[in-house]
């Protein structure tokens, strides 16, 4: 099989549309920033929504806000991003790694209750590929327990549980606007939003680099003062710029994706049918955003061939996390739960297929062509 003519890469942000005059105009005043946070406010019907450099970020917020201390411990599972981890690590938390399940991807919320010790302060959930974890049983067990629940929702704008969107059913929900997502800050950027009330005076705080400086602003002190031990989580102006374009455009970039997504789905379930492949899945309750299209091959070594094959035909094929409880900081600073069945064998199985906004449908079906016939060869 020939290689495609031109490189398809895996992704590629969503086009930045032309900054006006009028634009750099509010750079300091925090015009685009009001917007933007409007904005999520309706699409996530939060209480309180901050802006943030990053998704890292608001996970650092979340940590500093439920006052966690060393010795505290933090259930989540290892396949996910370094900062869903690092974020509660860097204030002293034990890390406390469980196994996902087979269909999402994950974390299984029936292994969440039976690594529930004395010193757990927090469960961190990550909706990977923008598909929902199984939110009413992890909330049940967190009220129980009387656990603070985080949601990694980095990849989740626009995706709903039972019609809720992810990142507002926690007391805190942390959003990523880096270029990698399909919203994008023209590079890093994010959202912490804030679901109860008693938490919302002292995030204010601990975005302000540990000063009551939103009150002063608001008039309601006549100076501003260090209050807390923070740091600086303020998205700039900039960010917000390039960032308010694609909110007003959010429902219609996510139709796109959900199109290009379905394509995907359609012409490779021949492949799922007949036990090559295994695809994504979405529980009927669940509204995805066709963040990821990944596919599981059966075995590590077939998931390597395909790898070099795609690779060889200028498709750029990617694998994603590295399970964390492997790594040298994970084993440092955390463990993990029970038996590892399939965290290790997704991670070393799973391959994501480009798709972004740019993606062409003549891109696509040479995409879906190139992988059955890699199975046909080798099979």
């Amino acid at each position: 099989m020939k290689s495609y003519r031109n490189w398809i890469p895996y992704n590629r942000p969503n086009n930045i549309g032309h900054i006006t005059e009028s634009d750099g105009e509010c750079l300091g005043i925090g015009v685009n920033k009001k917007k933007c946070e409007e904005l999520l406010q309706d699409i996530y019907n939060a209480r309180r929504v901050f802006l943030t450099p990053s998704c890292s970020a608001s996970l650092e917020m979340a940590a500093l806000a439920m006052d966690l201390q060393p010795g505290d411990e933090v259930i989540l599972p290892s396949f996910t991003f370094v900062t869903s981890a690092s974020a509660f690590a860097l204030r002293g938390a034990k890390l406390v790694f469980v196994d996902i399940r087979t269909d999402t991807l994950n974390i299984n919320e029936q292994l969440i209750e039976e690594a529930i010790t004395v010193r757990t302060k927090a469960v961190v959930v990550v909706h990977y590929a923008g598909v929902a974890s199984e939110m009413s049983s992890i909330v049940d067990i967190c009220n129980r327990y009387n656990l603070v629940l985080v949601e990694d929702a980095a990849q989740s704008i626009m995706s709903t549980y039972k019609g809720r969107p992810l990142g507002s059913i926690g007391q805190f929900g942390c959003v990523s606007f880096h270029h990698t997502k399909n919203i994008h800050a023209g590079g890093e950027g994010g959202a912490f939003l804030v679901n109860e009330d008693k938490y919302h005076g002292i995030c204010e705080i601990i975005q302000e680099k540990g000063t009551d400086r939103s009150r002063f602003l608001r008039g309601e002190v006549d100076r501003y003062t260090w209050q807390i031990l923070s740091s600086s989580y303020v998205m700039s102006e900039v960010q917000a710029v390039v960032l308010l374009q694609q909110l007003q455009n959010a429902r219609e970039i996510t139709n796109a994706r959900l199109k290009k997504w379905l394509f995907y789905h359609t012409c490779l379930s021949e492949l799922a049918n007949a036990g090559v492949l295994t695809l994504p899945a979405v529980p009927a309750h669940v509204e995805h955003n066709a963040h990821i299209y990944h596919i599981r091959t059966r075995s590590p070594d077939e998931q390597q061939g395909l790898f070099k094959f795609m690779r060889n035909l200028n498709v750029e094929v990617t694998s994603h996390f590295v399970p964390l409880h492997s790594s040298p900081a994970g084993i440092r600073y955390g463990r993990f739960h029970g038996d590892d069945i399939n965290t290790t064998a997704v991670s070393r199985m799973l391959l994501r297929l480009p798709l972004h906004a740019s993606l062409t449908e003549s891109e696509q079906v040479f995409i879906i062509d190139a992988v059955r016939h890699f199975f046909v060869v080798n099979n």
